[in-house]
């Protein structure tokens, strides 16, 4: 006989969570924002809760509100985000409802969960990669249950969610890695006012067998008793033999799609009567009743459901809306890292390339720190990245350590968001510029808003690694350079280095900042084999040396007195502009200062503003395409704040505005800046 105990907590939960949606429907002004409910999911929703240990990890999706009721989130917490108000204990009056993240200790932990249908697969399929990892290697970081139970991590989805390409990818790591998580997939047959008919030809339980390797249960997610005994057997599953498991659980949509897209839009009446035959709380009502409950129990019970959620609400109105001066807080945490510290360039040392210093500076940190990953893909074992910058890790540290992965950019970056959520800091690569397009969805949609979007619960402790840039005839797509595209991210820091000093010190600050930063390495600077980019080649730093992220360098100083006098000029570049600046400098000897910049967000401003003040005439120098770009930003940025300083408009010049970069080097040479074409801009320039 089931545990009658277990069914009326299971009760007071649907009765809590039906009477918060009836609540909702019927005061919809005040109920303003976006909301979604569980009603007709709650069955499921409820057998899985009550089932998790605090040491595990769930991902929630938009209308899974009786999952948060059922690991003990209160009405009053999630009326709190429903209404956004300060003390929303998610996203202090940011995020939609249902949208939780949480570090407490006390019950699972829920990283950032987006809107974005199906994104969240990746990310918390990285938090069981984590928990595997630390695992394997028996860290201190491991979070075990209260009788030393193994952790595991449950994803729930909407079935719709299954078409995304992205769901795939996270299920196919899952198998090939055997990882401990359950993917629990809700099938209402609705994706808003899509069909399962229209949108796909199997249910997930049948998409499972396309992945090797992947457990699955199905049953009536209906049916309390039937849910609390499918996801009794996959928790069970899943902590002991820590392999993948996917729960297909059929549910009635008996409430809206969301607020804002009402039922009645799209469905017919034959359709909602059908769903409303299989809702779940009359199937429990009964289930009580037949283990020997009076009616007037089961009443009393409703009643101090509805009475206590209906107080809630009155509550949650009352509540104080979150600050105007809060609006900004939590975009990123504060970096340990603020100054250059260590030696740049050690006695006796010797000169080193840019491709060996960035991959110095990954060996030392991955020596110092076992929570230290590196994947992507060809960077594990036989070859060490195509541009040799993981040479020789894998062998060092193991395959557990630094691995190969699939092609998958959207994996490779999201992942990191599960992996930073329970201690370990990743490093990643994605293998050209020009690819890095699949995995901004991740990108975009989770790790750069998981740390703002969680009131700076989850920061995504990540380097992504870039090569960027064209030489030598890499053709349309092994050219690309991308740095536009990412500043237009918010939640992302981004570096540029320009030669090896500045990335071994730049690698230390972004793996110590606690922040996602995407390193951009030029691929015509790794070996220094382009003519006139010798001095990327620099004396190796000491292993302690380290740069902030957000500090420029003057790399070459004009004259005093020519400064004095008016006749210079500063140039603001980056990367291989570096080089095409310093060549054309050559013929204007003393009339030139050159700013580096180095780190494109954080930016250093105060640098970079102060320099033009000085010289009164600027060149903003960049490989990307010209327009719209960061340069054109950038430029207007020191007209307006150093306008009153300024003798002649701020100069651009970028590669031609084309979409791609051609492969025949004579079309290559045609499309990018030159240090002949730097030359034609500073002359015009010193007509002012």
């Amino acid at each position: 006989m089931f545990d009658t105990n277990i069914l009326v907590k299971a009760w007071r939960l649907m009765a809590t969570a039906r009477s918060m949606a009836e609540i909702y429907d019927s005061n919809r002004q005040i109920c303003k924002y976006v909301h979604s409910t569980s009603k007709g999911h709650e069955a499921i929703q409820i057998a899985t809760g009550l089932q998790l240990l605090t040491c595990d990890f769930i991902s929630p999706y938009y209308r899974d509100d009786s999952i948060l009721l059922s690991i003990r989130y209160t009405p009053y917490e999630l009326m709190l985000q429903l209404l956004a108000k300060a003390d929303d204990p998610f996203s202090c009056g940011r995020s939609y409802y249902c949208h939780p993240s949480s570090v407490d200790k006390n019950k699972p932990r829920i990283i950032h969960q987006s809107s974005a249908t199906g994104m969240q697969a990746i990310p918390t399929t990285g938090i069981a990669q984590g928990i595997q990892y630390l695992e394997t290697i028996n860290s201190s970081l491991q979070h075990k249950g209260p009788n030393n139970e193994l952790p595991i991590v449950v994803c729930s989805l909407g079935d719709n969610s299954m078409t995304e390409g992205e769901v795939s990818e996270a299920l196919q790591f899952a198998v090939l890695k055997q990882l401990p998580i359950i993917y629990l997939v809700q099938d209402n047959n609705w994706g808003i006012s899509v069909s399962a008919a229209e949108a796909r030809t199997m249910n997930a339980f049948e998409f499972a067998d396309g992945f090797k390797g992947l457990n699955k249960l199905q049953g009536d997610g209906s049916d309390f008793i039937t849910s609390y005994e499918i996801m009794q057997q996959a928790i069970s599953f899943v902590r002991n033999e820590r392999k993948p498991m996917l729960v297909h659980a059929a549910v009635p949509l008996l409430g809206h799609h969301t607020s804002g897209v009402r039922k009645e839009f799209y469905r017919s009446k034959q359709d909602l009567e059908m769903h409303a035959q299989r809702d779940p709380y009359p199937k429990l009502r009964n289930a009580l009743i037949q283990s020997g409950f009076y009616e007037t129990e089961i009443d009393n019970i409703e009643n101090e459901a509805k009475e206590a959620a209906q107080k809630a609400f009155e509550e949650a109105v009352a509540a104080a809306k979150p600050s105007p001066a809060t609006v900004s807080d939590h975009v990123f945490v504060s970096t340990p890292v603020t100054e250059e510290k260590g030696t740049r360039q050690p006695a006796n040392g010797e000169k080193i390339i840019m491709v060996d210093a960035a991959l110095h500076a990954i060996e030392e940190l991955m020596q110092e720190h076992n929570e230290c990953l590196f994947y992507g893909q060809d960077v594990g074992r036989r070859l060490g990245g195509v541009f040799r910058e993981a040479a020789t890790l894998a062998e060092k540290f193991g395959d557990h350590r630094v691995f190969n992965t699939a092609i998958q950019e959207a994996y490779i970056i999201g992942s990191t968001v599960g992996l930073s959520a329970v201690g370990l800091r990743p490093i990643v690569e994605v293998q050209f510029a020009d690819y890095i397009y699949p995995g901004f969805n991740q990108l975009v949609s989770e790790v750069s808003k998981s740390c703002y979007l969680t009131n700076g619960k989850y920061p995504v402790n990540m380097i992504l690694r870039v090569p960027v840039g064209a030489y030598g005839g890499g053709g349309p797509y092994h050219s690309g350079s991308v740095e536009s595209t990412l500043l237009s991210i918010k939640g992302i820091k981004v570096c540029y280095p320009s030669n090896a000093a500045d990335i071994k010190g730049l690698m230390k600050g972004a793996y110590y900042d606690p922040n996602p930063v995407v390193m951009l390495e030029h691929k015509g600077l790794y070996w220094s084999k382009v003519p006139g980019t010798d001095e990327a080649k620099t004396i190796e730093p000491s292993r302690d040396y380290i740069l902030p992220l957000g500090k420029a360098n003057v790399v070459v100083k004009a004259n005093a007195q020519k400064i004095q006098s008016g006749e210079t000029v500063c140039i603001i570049t980056y990367g291989m502009g570096v080089y095409w600046a310093k060549a054309a400098a050559s013929f204007f000897p003393g009339q030139i200062g050159i700013i580096d910049l180095r780190s494109l967000f954080p930016l250093d401003e105060e640098l970079v503003f102060e320099t033009v003040k000085q010289h009164g005439k600027c060149l903003v120098l960049s490989e990307e395409q010209q327009n719209n770009s960061f340069a054109e930003a950038l430029a207007h940025r020191i007209a307006y704040n150093c306008f009153t300083y300024l003798d002649a408009p701020v100069e651009v010049l970028g590669a031609l505005n084309l979409p791609a970069v051609p492969i025949n080097l004579t079309l290559e040479a045609a499309m990018l800046p030159t240090p002949e074409k730097v030359v034609q801009h500073l002359q015009k320039l010193f007509k002012y």
